[in-house]
C-alpha cells in the first residue's frame, strides 16, 4: 500500500530540480496564506459580519414593534428611524408578499442575513436579495396587507476589510514567489549548464572553455568534471599519437618488403607474401580509423535521405532496394554518420544477395533499418560482435582481410550521438540492424 502511495506521488510531482524547489519554496507560502486567510474569515470577518447583520437586524425588528405601538406617531418613528439609524424604507401594499428565492448558499452574507432574520420573523414572513443592487440589499418584511421594504446599504452588514485583506495578503505571496523564481533560475543555471556540457561531451561533440558556477558544492562539480573531461582528451589525443607513430613506424618495413618481393623469383611465393602485406596494411588502417578521436569533426545539419541515396547508389546494385522518407534532416557529424553507415552495407552486400534500406521518422526519433538475406548471426552472438577484435565463425564465413571492428565503429558513432543500434533477424531469414536517433 505505502509502496504504491510512493509511486503515486513521485509521478505527480515535477521531475526538474528547478520546479521542485519552486515547489518547496511555494507550498509554505500557500498553506501559511491558506491557514492566514482561513482563522482570518472564521475569527474575524465572519463573526464580525454576523454582528453587524444581527444588529441590523434588531434595528428592523425595534422598529416594527414601535411602529405596531399605537402610544408613538408613525410618522415622527419613521423620521428618527431614517435619520438616525440610516434604514431607508417604504410600506409597500401587496396581499400576496409571494417572491422567488435566489438561493445562494455559498455567500457568507446570504447564510449569515437568512439566519438572523429567521430568529426574528416566520420564514414566510420576510424575503430579501442581495444582487439587485451593488451597494443596497433589498429586505422585505410582511406586515398586515402589505410589506415593508428595507434599502440597506451594504456596509452595514459586510466589512471592507475583507477586499483590503485580500489584497495584502495576495501581493507579498506574488511578490515572494517573483523573487523565488528569479534565485531559483539562477542556481539551476548551473547545473543545466554542467548537463549541457556533459551531455555534448558524452556525444564527441567539441566544448568551448567550461567555466563552472553557482554554489560552491556545484562550481567543485563543474571543475571536477572540467578536469576529467581534459583528461580524456588528453588520453585519446595519446593513443591516437601513438597508433599514428606506431602506422608510420610500419608503413616503412612494410614499403621495403614490398620493394624486396619484386626480386623474388618465385611468383607463387611472391604472391602469397604480397597479399600478407596488403592484409596487414588494411589491419593498420582499420586500426587507425577506430581509434581516430571524433572530436575534430562538429556538428552539421544535413540530409540524411540525401547521404543514404547517395552511399547506396555508389554500389551500383540492382539487389539493393530502399524506402527513404523525403527530406529527413539530422543534427550531427556527417562524415561519422557516413561511415557507419558504410560499414553496415558493407557487411550486408559481403554476405547477403538481397539488401532493403528503409528510413523513417516521427516526432522524436529517426528509424534506420538495414536488412539482408545472409545467413544471419546467432542471437546468443548479438552482444558480442559489438565488442572491437571480435570475430565468429558462425552464420558468416570469417574473413582474413578483416579485424572484427566494423559493427563496434559503428555502435561507438551511434551511441556518440545519443541513439542506439540493435540486432534482429530480419524478414528476409538474414540479419536485420535497426538503428535509432534522436531528433
Amino acid at each position: 500500500m505505502f509502496y504504491g502511495l510512493n509511486n503515486f506521488i513521485k509521478n505527480i510531482l515535477p521531475k526538474s530540480l528547478f520546479y521542485r524547489a519552486l515547489l518547496i519554496v511555494a507550498v509554505p507560502v500557500l498553506v501559511l496564506q491558506l491557514v492566514i486567510t482561513i482563522v482570518f474569515f472564521d475569527s474575524l470577518w465572519i463573526k464580525t459580519t454576523k454582528g453587524m447583520t444581527r444588529a441590523l437586524v434588531n434595528e428592523i425588528s425595534t422598529f416594527l414593534e414601535f411602529y405596531n405601538d399605537e402610544n408613538y406617531d408613525k410618522v415622527e418613528i419613521t423620521k428618527l428611524f431614517s435619520v438616525y439609524q440610516d434604514l431607508n424604507f417604504e410600506l409597500v401594499e401587496d396581499k400576496d408578499f409571494n417572491f422567488e428565492y435566489n438561493e445562494r448558499w455559498f455567500s457568507p452574507i446570504d447564510r449569515t442575513l437568512r439566519r438572523e432574520l429567521k430568529s426574528r420573523f416566520n420564514l414566510d414572513n420576510f424575503w430579501f436579495d442581495t444582487t439587485n443592487y451593488k451597494e443596497l440589499i433589498d429586505i422585505r418584511i410582511k406586515y398586515e396587507s402589505g410589506y415593508f421594504k428595507f434599502l440597506v446599504p451594504r456596509d452595514r452588514i459586510t466589512s471592507s476589510s475583507a477586499r483590503i485583506f485580500a489584497l495584502w495578503i495576495t501581493v507579498p505571496a506574488l511578490i515572494m514567489v517573483l523573487i523565488s523564481l528569479i534565485f531559483l533560475k539562477n542556481q539551476t543555471r548551473p547545473i543545466t549548464n554542467l548537463a549541457r556540457a556533459a551531455e555534448k561531451f558524452g556525444k564527441g561533440e567539441e566544448i568551448e572553455e567550461f567555466k563552472p558556477s553557482g554554489a560552491s558544492e556545484i562550481r567543485q562539480a563543474g571543475y571536477e568534471f572540467d578536469k576529467m573531461r581534459k583528461r580524456i582528451i588528453r588520453h585519446l589525443n595519446q593513443r591516437s599519437e601513438m597508433l599514428s607513430g606506431i602506422s608510420h613506424d610500419l608503413r616503412t618495413p612494410l614499403t621495403r618488403m614490398k620493394l624486396q618481393i619484386a626480386f623474388i623469383k618465385d611468383k607463387n611465393l611472391s604472391n602469397k607474401l604480397a597479399e600478407d602485406i596488403n592484409e596487414m596494411e588494411k589491419m593498420l588502417n582499420e586500426y587507425l580509423q577506430f581509434t581516430k578521436s571524433s572530436f575534430q569533426e562538429k556538428d552539421e545539419t544535413f540530409d540524411l535521405t540525401e547521404l543514404l541515396d547517395e552511399i547506396t547508389k555508389k554500389y551500383d546494385k540492382d539487389d539493393i532496394s530502399t524506402n527513404l522518407a523525403p527530406r529527413v534532416y539530422f543534427n550531427g557529424r556527417k562524415n561519422l554518420i557516413r561511415r557507419c553507415i558504410n560499414n553496415l552495407l558493407d557487411n550486408a552486400v559481403k554476405y547477403g544477395k538481397k539488401v532493403n534500406v528503409e528510413l523513417n521518422k516521427n516526432n522524436n526519433n529517426l528509424f534506420l533499418k538495414i536488412e539482408d538475406n545472409g545467413p544471419g548471426i546467432p542471437e546468443k552472438e548479438y552482444d558480442n560482435v559489438f565488442k572491437p577484435f571480435y570475430k565468429i565463425n558462425k552464420g558468416r564465413a570469417d574473413s582474413k582481410s578483416s579485424v572484427g571492428l566494423g559493427l563496434s565503429i559503428a555502435s561507438d558513432i551511434i551511441r556518440s550521438h545519443g541513439g542506439n543500434i540493435k540486432l534482429e533477424k530480419s524478414k528476409m531469414n538474414g540479419l536485420e540492424v535497426r538503428i535509432f536517433l534522436p531528433v
